[in-house]
């Protein structure tokens, strides 16, 4: 959770088996037309794997509580390569706040090497204000990071967070389903908990983990103003 709140964002490798990745890709090459294929939602194995998928879902649970709701929409972002990277944004309706009332969520079934242009992302900017056209100015930053991810992957992410489909060499398709979850109850300390756990920024661990609006956020999903 703390991880989250400073960075915006969380990968979680290889936890929705190949059996239901084959799946997922056999779907996708059959709907390649499909910019929203909701039909997925309604196949059990695919709930059952990705959308209640236990490393996902329990991760879900910890940022966003008790009875959050599940995705009625889903957007397929298949690219075929190779192609040039698009510029740094944020999604459509973003909304800069300490609140964490919904994740954006990203599901690569045939992983993403760096060759197929995963997503880009770039750390702690969920809490930033640069939102202008000067963006597409900028070509690459050293801080942002690939989400370069073996199969059956799934990137949990703040929807504010600054990203862009990076550059692709590779001759082929890059599946990538994106869906979101959403908040039903006010926030409370109730994740996985170790008494022992230091919440104190020691002066040896160098900078702080975070910044005013971050910690204002981790705070928030403590219940604590």
């Amino acid at each position: 959770v703390m991880d989250f709140c400073r960075n915006g964002f969380m990968v979680l490798p290889s936890v929705v088996s190949e059996d239901i990745n084959e799946r997922t890709r056999e779907f996708m090459a059959e709907h390649a037309d499909s910019l929203e294929p909701v039909e997925i939602l309604r196949e059990d194995w695919f709930d059952q794997g990705v959308i209640k998928n236990p490393q996902a879902a329990g991760a879900v649970r910890s940022l966003l509580g008790r009875g959050f709701l599940l995705p009625n929409l889903i957007s397929s972002h298949r690219t075929v390569g190779p192609t040039p990277p698009q510029d740094w944004h944020p999604d459509g309706g973003s909304i800069i706040t300490h609140r964490l009332d919904y994740l954006q969520v990203f599901y690569y079934p045939s992983g993403a090497t760096q060759e197929m242009g995963p997503t880009e992302v770039v750390p702690g900017t969920h809490m930033g204000a640069a939102r202008h056209a000067m963006l597409g100015r900028i070509k690459s930053l050293k801080i942002s990071k690939l989400t370069t991810s073996p199969p059956g992957s799934i990137f949990l992410t703040v929807y504010s967070v600054l990203h862009r489909r990076s550059n692709s060499t590779y001759t082929g398709i890059r599946d990538n389903l994106k869906y979101n979850y959403w908040r039903t109850t006010e926030p409370r300390r109730d994740w996985a908990y170790d008494p022992e756990f230091n919440f104190s920024w020691q002066k040896s661990m160098g900078r702080p983990m975070f910044g005013e609006d971050q910690a204002k956020m981790f705070a928030w999903l403590c219940g604590e103003d």
